[in-house]
C-alpha cells in the first residue's frame, strides 16, 4: 500500500500522467502499496470519492515546477509527498510478490505478478523525478519506511483472501488521500502523482475473486468484512499520526503552503475517504 506518510524534505515530479485536477478522492491502492486506484466506476467496481465538478485550478495548483519550487516550504513538502509514494509503490511491489507465493492458481499468480512489476515502474517514476529536483531517493523515503512497515506487520493477511482485501482497501484508502492532495500541488507534481495511482488492475481482479469464494461459502463474507474494517481503522490512524509528525506536508494540508485544507476541509476530506471505503465495501459484497 502507497501509505500517507510525509517527511520535512521533499521534492517535485514531472507532468507526464493525466492531468487530473479534481479535489475529491477516487479509488486507489495503500500500505505496501497495491495498485487499485481507478476513479469512481460506473459499474461500481472501482468506486470513489472525487467530485466530477472540479473547480478551475488556482494558486500553486495553476503553477508549474518550476514557480512553485521557487517556495523552498513547498519543495520541501513535496519531496516528503514523493518519498512517501516511492515507499509506498516500492512496498506494494515487495507485498504482491509475497502476495503471489498465496495465490491459488497459476493464472492468479501470474496476475500479480503483472501487477507487481507495474508498481515497480510507479517506484522507478518516482526514484527518477526525486533525483532530476535534486534530491535523494532513499533518504526521501527513508522517513516513511518505520511507519508503513509497521503498519504491515500489524495487518499481515493470513490467507489469500485476506491479502486481496488488504490490496484492494487499504491501498485504496492511500490513494484517495494522495488525490486529495494532488489537487492542490503544482501542475508538473500533480500529474505524475496522479499518473503513479493508475489502477494496475488489482481492483477488478480482487473484487472477482472476493465475490467468487463469498458465493462460493457465504461464511466468508463475515471474517472479511471485520478484516476490512480493521484495516480501515489503522489506515487511517497511522495516516493521521504520520502527517501530523511531518511540518512540511501538515502545513501544506491546512494552508501554510500551496492551497491547502482548512481544518474543515480536512475533517470533511477524510469523511469522503470513509464514504469511498463504503462503496468499495460494497463492490466486494461486504458489509461495511
Amino acid at each position: 500500500m502507497r501509505f500517507m506518510t510525509t517527511p520535512d524534505n521533499a521534492a517535485d515530479t514531472p507532468a507526464e500522467a493525466a492531468d487530473e485536477t479534481a479535489p475529491g478522492a477516487t479509488d486507489g491502492t495503500a500500505p505496501g502499496a497495491s495498485d487499485d486506484t481507478a476513479p469512481a466506476a460506473s459499474d461500481g467496481t472501482a468506486p470513489g470519492a472525487s467530485d466530477d465538478t472540479a473547480p478551475a485550478a488556482t494558486g500553486i495548483a495553476a503553477q508549474a515546477w518550476e514557480t512553485a519550487s521557487v517556495d523552498p516550504q513547498y519543495r520541501a513538502a513535496v519531496v516528503d509527498l514523493l518519498g512517501a509514494l516511492a515507499y509506498g509503490e516500492l512496498a506494494a511491489f515487495e507485498r504482491l510478490a509475497e502476495d503471489a507465493k498465496l495465490a491459488p492458481t497459476l493464472g492468479d499468480k501470474a496476475e500479480l505478478a503483472k501487477m507487481a512489476s507495474a508498481e515497480f515502474h510507479h517506484f522507478e517514476q518516482l526514484r527518477d523525478r526525486l533525483s532530476a529536483v535534486g534530491a535523494d531517493a532513499t533518504q526521501a523515503m527513508e522517513p516513511f519506511v518505520a511507519a508503513l512497515d509497521g503498519f504491515h506487520r500489524q495487518t499481515a493477511p493470513s490467507d489469500w483472501l485476506e491479502g486481496l482485501v488488504k490490496a484492494y482497501v487499504g491501498d485504496s484508502i492511500a490513494s484517495d488521500f494522495y488525490r486529495e492532495v494532488a489537487a492542490r500541488l503544482d501542475s508538473d507534481t500533480r500529474s505524475l502523482v496522479l499518473g503513479v495511482l493508475d489502477d494496475t488492475g488489482h481492483a477488478s481482479f480482487a473484487i472477482e475473486k472476493v465475490r467468487a469464494a463469498i458465493d462460493a461459502d457465504p461464511r466468508v463474507g463475515g471474517r472479511l468484512a471485520l478484516w476490512a474494517r480493521r484495516l480501515m481503522g489503522e489506515a487511517l490512524s497511522q495516516s493521521q499520526r504520520v502527517v501530523a509528525d511531518r511540518d512540511a506536508l501538515s502545513t501544506m494540508l491546512v494552508g501554510g503552503v500551496a492551497d491547502g485544507f482548512d481544518l474543515a476541509e480536512v475533517g470533511r476530506m477524510f469523511s469522503r475517504i470513509t464514504e469511498a471505503h463504503t462503496k468499495r465495501m460494497a463492490a466486494l459484497g461486504l458489509a461495511a
